[in-house]
């Protein structure tokens, strides 16, 4: 863990050398990333691979890529599980080595023991005040997905449910063909 005696500044977190652990800033603190296990990581992989074969042409998908964001007023850099970002927001010709400098289109966020769903859905509830459109909770013990709207109640899907919307057109998946693809159902 970076132990500071007064808050960090964004500039000061983004300037902090790489290392062997991932980081959040969260009003000024630089909290570690809990580190995922066997579940989270197939997870990961399978949502990456879904996403990466149907962003082409549409935008990026980033795995544990910071995001600047505001949350409550102050600078915040939390690092979801997956993102994905359309050309129209991070224009391809845009490519510096950087934190995700807008809010994406949605953001993945899997559950890791010692997590709790209700500590992650108040952290959907921040993400989309910072703009985000969707947010994804993906509970592998349940087999679930629950996805967080702006302007409708928290809805959770299960196996035959789709997870195609209006943000995420034609993405033609199930929440069961997660799982499998993840080796997981």
């Amino acid at each position: 863990m970076i132990q500071t005696e007064t808050p960090l500044t964004l500039e000061q977190f983004l300037a902090l050398p790489p290392g062997d652990v991932t980081y959040e800033l969260i009003a000024g603190e630089v909290i570690p990333k809990m580190s995922p296990k066997r579940f989270h990581s197939r997870l990961t992989g399978a949502l990456y691979l879904v996403f990466t074969d149907w962003s082409k042409e549409r935008g990026e998908v980033g795995i544990e890529w910071g995001i600047t964001l505001k949350r409550n007023g102050i600078d915040w850099v939390p690092v979801p599980d997956l993102l994905y970002i359309s050309n129209n927001k991070l224009p391809p010709e845009r490519f510096e080595d950087e934190a995700c400098p807008f809010p994406p289109e949605l953001v993945i966020e899997i559950i890791s023991p010692g997590q709790s769903f209700g500590d992650l859905s108040e952290k959907a509830t921040d993400y989309l005040k910072a703009g985000i459109s969707r947010v994804w909770i993906v509970d592998s013990q349940a087999k679930s997905i629950t996805i967080f709207y702006h302007d409708a109640p928290p809805e959770t899907k299960r196996r035959e449910d789709s997870l195609t919307d209006e943000v995420l057109p034609e993405l033609g998946i199930t929440v069961k063909q997660v799982f499998q693809k993840a080796g997981l159902f």
